[in-house]
């Protein structure tokens, strides 16, 4: 079969490639979608692809594109492919708005602020939890994590364009715009005085979590209106922070429903 492109060192792979790399994502204001649940996700969400590229021997072609995708052989799209093995599909997107005014705030809206976390996957797993718990905006404070990291779009499975998301350089942007929404802030500490199973979560919320390393800076926790902690059994005294913040969301969903 004849490809549109067949060799790994094709300029197209290498612009593919490229994209891996936030200094280029930045210059460019695109980033690459792989998988095709994930491009079905975009594009239910309104995201054209400027660009399409398909490997026909590794999977089905895209549906619900109006652009023809180019072809690409096996070896090309592993070589394009930041995990090495592809799933046969990139699609190069926009980025799309990042500030605060992205961010919607209905009644008793719920809000999740995640501060200096460093790993793509857990921003990822941050903005999956936030779609399967029904939070109405993630916040991202700090510039260690970027959201059109291909890690942290894979590991959303497609959140990162069902969520609103705002990056914002400092906590006190963050507590300045929750202020004016009459928005309450909770922080995640292992060190908080009141435990999550006596928190009220209820009404308009925005839960704080904050990095692997470190959790949330001394000046998170000065904003917080409560400091909450999970209760723990054993000898740790944290959790990872998607699963921290797994447990406040739900414990919220829980008790708004009630």
């Amino acid at each position: 079969m004849s490809y549109d492109v067949s060799s790994p060192s094709n300029g197209r792979v290498k612009h593919l490639v490229n994209l891996r790399d936030r200094r280029y994502r930045d210059r460019e204001q695109v980033f690459v979608v792989e998988e095709h649940r994930v491009l079905q996700r975009a594009l239910a969400s309104g995201h054209i692809p400027l660009e399409l590229y398909w490997a026909p021997d590794l999977g089905p072609k895209p549906d619900g594109v109006d652009l023809e995708p180019v072809t690409m052989s096996v070896e090309a799209a592993n070589r394009a492919s930041y995990r090495s093995t592809s799933t046969g599909v990139f699609a190069v997107l926009q980025f799309f708005a990042t500030g605060l005014a992205n961010l919607k705030t209905p009644k008793g809206a719920l809000i999740l602020v995640a501060e200096g976390v460093e790993k793509p996957g857990n921003l990822g797993a941050l903005l999956r939890i936030a779609d399967g718990s029904g939070i109405d905006g993630v916040i991202v404070v700090g510039s260690e994590t970027d959201v059109f990291n291909p890690n942290t779009v894979r590991a959303s499975t497609g959140a990162v364009f069902t969520v609103p998301v705002a990056i914002v350089g400092a906590p006190s942007q963050a507590a300045d715009w929750l202020a004016a929404n009459s928005i309450r802030s909770v922080a995640a500490t292992p060190t908080g005085d009141t435990s999550l199973w006596d928190a009220d979560l209820s009404g308009a919320i925005a839960i704080w979590v904050g990095s692997e390393a470190d959790g949330l800076s001394s000046d998170a926790r000065a904003i917080a209106d409560v400091a909450v902690a999970i209760p723990m059994a054993g000898v740790v005294d944290s959790l990872n922070v998607s699963v921290s913040a797994a447990l406040l969301a739900y414990e919220s969903l829980r008790q708004r429903r009630l």
